[in-house]
């Protein structure tokens, strides 16, 4: 191999997260409604029937699937199957951040406004009930914040005679900051609080 054609193919790649290709690809829509008195933003709490995280509240979304053609297409997609209503009522969907999580999920999030949301009827065998908040409560109450330590064990085998140090390598710890709001009886945490999280604080910018 030559320096031209070790060249031409940087030329060409287009860059990404390292290693995504392995990823599991999953989209979300945090729902907004509007509301004579304010805007809200819609979660479903997931059917105790799930496999996957029951009873836990969420965004609607899912895996993304061969057939969509983009991840704005998943979270869509995944909100009409989920809240029983039709893509038209689904407009001004925006892409937020995407987040990598260390589970090995790539989670595609947008935000969309949902009309006519009287006309919702949740599919049972994945929502057992959806609820709405005032998106004025998340900007004016920030979520508590706590941590969860991991630590890292190296599995039996592990060559640690490879590594500076050998068995006193010093491996970093990783403090994991898990975000909650609290609103009456409803907790919302985990990627569905970051998420808000970062859509409270993309929109709450001045604008420059």
């Amino acid at each position: 191999m030559d320096l031209n054609s070790i060249q031409q193919k940087l030329k060409k790649h287009s860059p990404s997260v390292l290693g995504s290709k392995a990823f599991s690809k999953y989209a979300v829509l945090l729902p907004l409604i509007q509301k004579t008195d304010d805007i809200h933003v819609l979660f479903e709490v997931r059917s105790h029937k799930m496999r996957r995280q029951p009873g836990e509240i969420c965004f609607p979304g899912g895996r993304m699937d061969p057939q969509d053609k983009t991840d704005q297409d998943t979270a869509v997609r995944e909100t009409t199957e989920e809240l029983g209503i039709s893509a038209k009522q689904i407009t001004d969907v925006f892409p937020l951040d995407f987040l990598v999580s260390p589970f090995g999920m790539m989670i595609y999030p947008h935000a969309g406004l949902i009309h006519d949301p009287e006309s919702v009827q949740p599919n049972p065998s994945e929502v057992d009930e959806v609820f709405e908040v005032p998106l004025s409560f998340f900007l004016n109450n920030p979520p508590q914040v706590h941590y969860v330590h991991a630590r890292m064990e190296p599995e039996t085998g592990f060559p640690h005679e490879l590594l500076p140090g050998g068995r006193n390598y010093n491996w970093h710890p990783r403090k994991i900051d898990e975000l909650f709001y609290v609103y009456g009886d409803k907790v919302i945490w985990g990627l569905t609080a970051k998420i808000l999280t970062h859509f409270v604080e993309l929109i709450g910018k001045e604008q420059g």
